[in-house]
């Protein structure tokens, strides 16, 4: 039986180092996503901001269903009201806050209330300021009205012994990195880099694949084997699929400096076909998802995205 989402079902949005609270209203639009989200209460998460939509928060949600969960209904973006609250596969609870150019549609689960639109937008305005210019992070917390704040990363179990092993690891160094930024992607963005990656000693280039090539490892790759699992492709399937996306990316990112991620995935390569079961198979693909995520997210905060304020968009279409 769903569980049916009612009015009683309130949420603060707290960004402490802002002195900011924003309260919303969980809805019965997309229930299953709303319900998901309302059992992982409380958490924190480093908060982000759209480089590219315009006027967009979102942070990485621990919570592992996101990735599969279906959706009964997608809006246009673009066209809801300021303060409509999001939860995505891309696992992630996301906020409008003020126009938005992509149309890419989307799985609204709640509104943040009309007295609390303008502190809202106060947010907004301040985080952007974190991601593209200052680098200070900003942590958001989420909760159930009322309640204090807290924090955990939940983790999933295992039958086989080693399958089980890697996701103790990865769920160790995912709770390690979730809200500290890891070593490996500050002496990137330092311009440490063992290997040597960057032809004739650019930095710039060697971030920019970096965070072309996290990016759809987490969101497509991990994601999308959570998804082909849940929707019933055979296992043998599966475990091709996964040696065919997952082992290059993670190869090139190992070799610009990402080597905790590498190695995971050489442990994962190695034991997928001693993978017999598919609850297995589900819960170290969720568990990647969720830590490639969670690099994705770094990434975008340490990027210098301000080395932009030469290249500006040309506003002169007729």
């Amino acid at each position: 039986m769903s569980l049916i989402v009612t009015e009683e079902r309130s949420v603060e949005i707290v960004w402490p180092t802002l002195g900011i609270t924003v309260s919303a209203t969980l809805d019965d639009r997309n229930a299953a996503l709303a319900d998901a989200l309302w059992q992982a209460l409380p958490y924190r998460s480093l908060q982000g901001h759209a480089l590219v939509a315009g006027h967009h928060l979102y942070h990485v949600a621990p919570v592992h269903s996101l990735l599969h969960l279906p959706a009964a209904q997608r809006v246009d973006r673009r066209t809801v009201p300021d303060g409509t609250v999001f939860c995505s596969r891309l696992q992630h609870l996301g906020i409008k806050y003020g126009p938005l150019t992509e149309p890419m549609p989307a799985t609204p689960i709640g509104q943040v209330v009309p007295d609390d639109v303008d502190s809202l937008m106060e947010a907004g305005r301040a985080i952007w300021e974190s991601v593209y210019s200052t680098k200070k992070p900003i942590v958001a917390e989420v909760r159930r009205a009322g309640r204090t704040s807290g924090h955990s990363l939940a983790r999933m179990k295992a039958t086989d012994p080693a399958a089980d092993a890697l996701i103790s690891d990865v769920h160790a160094e995912t709770s390690r990195i979730w809200l500290e930024a890891p070593r490996e992607l500050t002496e990137l963005h330092e311009g440490r880099i063992a290997s040597g990656a960057g032809s004739y000693g650019t930095v710039v280039t060697t971030m920019l694949f970096v965070n072309g090539e996290t990016r759809p490892l987490g969101y497509s790759t991990y994601g999308g084997l959570v998804r082909a699992t849940v929707e019933g492709m055979p296992l043998e399937a599966l475990r091709h699929m996964a040696r065919v996306l997952a082992g290059t990316p993670a190869e090139f990112l190992g070799y610009c400096g990402l080597d905790t991620l590498n190695a995971f995935t050489v442990r994962l390569m190695a034991l997928l076909d001693r993978i017999d079961s598919r609850d297995d198979f589900l819960a170290v693909m969720a568990h990647m998802a969720l830590y490639v995520n969670c690099l994705g997210g770094w990434n975008l905060h340490l990027f210098p995205w301000d080395l932009d304020t030469c290249l500006r968009e040309f506003r002169g279409w007729a």
